[in-house]
């Protein structure tokens, strides 16, 4: 016997629950998609930036426009820009030839070092960088998405990005802060500088003050073994001070002790470095455990 069969269409019932589950696996989906393509654009933003700074460079090195280029971090809204200017410095500099990039909304800078300032400009002659420094790019609400972006005197600029959190992060003495509890004399007072007991170096303050910070980086002959550091505050004579110390191990392969003038505590050094990076907290009464960064 033939037998024939009837189709019939979906019930109302059953494409209600169809589209319930289409939204709920969207629901679960887009926030998935959403990260990736923060991460995938925090990852190529911290590329961006680095390769704005080299273009200035390049720009003030082959004398484009017979001027002195930078570029500019606009932190004060949202969302973060930054701008690659022609001129001296940003103040002075000829808007017509300003081209501003801006960061996703969830992509921020962060930690600019600047001596003080927001800007990036080079030498036109070396390439060196005026206000040599560093910053950070990180994406809102994902501690593990960090890169910090230096730019040393030298005019080299490179990435160093972390992947971890800040908890998990390995810090070491290559860069430490210390808090200093005194009023400082920024008009006579120096840092010193003590390298295998003997060789000293006198850096004034007043010489070094840059937009109300100190800022000091330089070398120094110690027997024929060229160290390199970079010194430089936080915040000074505000309740207390921050200084902020770099010594890579790379460029010092000296012990050195480095005190403050004006402090009248017996042998009041604020840190002490053993040749091989080691640290020990300074014996002033005013200066606080070296915190590894």
């Amino acid at each position: 016997m033939l037998m024939t069969y009837k189709s019939r269409g979906f019930t109302l019932v059953e494409t209600m629950v169809v589209i319930g589950i289409m939204l709920v696996l969207a629901l679960l989906v887009l926030p998935i998609i959403g990260n990736l393509q923060s991460e995938v654009g925090f990852d190529n933003n911290a590329q961006e930036v680095i390769s704005v700074l080299r273009l200035a460079r390049s720009k003030t090195l082959s004398s484009e426009g017979a001027a002195q280029w930078g570029v500019y971090f606009a932190t004060s809204s949202l969302p973060h820009r930054y701008i690659l200017f022609k001129g001296e410095n940003y103040a002075s500099r000829d808007p017509s030839f300003d081209k501003a990039y801006t960061l996703p909304k969830k992509v921020r800078f962060g930690d600019l070092d600047f001596q003080g300032g927001k800007e990036i400009v080079f030498n036109r002659l070396s390439g060196a960088a005026d206000l040599p420094g560093s910053l950070s790019v990180f994406l809102v609400g994902d501690a593990s998405k960090k890169s910090d972006i230096y730019v040393e005197k030298s005019g080299r600029i490179f990435l160093d990005a972390s992947v971890v959190s800040d908890a998990d992060r390995l810090k070491d003495s290559r860069h430490i802060h210390l808090n200093y509890a005194r009023d400082i004399s920024t008009s006579t007072e120096k840092i010193l500088l003590t390298f295998d007991g003997s060789v000293q170096k006198e850096i004034p303050i007043a010489d070094n003050f840059v937009n109300g910070q100190f800022f000091w980086e330089g070398e120094v002959n110690v027997d024929g073994s060229i160290q390199k550091l970079k010194i430089h505050t936080h915040r000074l004579n505000a309740f207390d001070t921050q200084f902020c110390i770099h010594r890579d191990r790379r460029y010092n392969d000296k012990s050195l002790e480095i005190d403050i003038s004006g402090d009248t505590a017996p042998s009041p050094n604020l840190i002490r470095y053993e040749a091989d990076g080691a640290t020990s907290a300074g014996n002033s009464i005013y200066v606080s455990e070296p915190i590894w960064q």
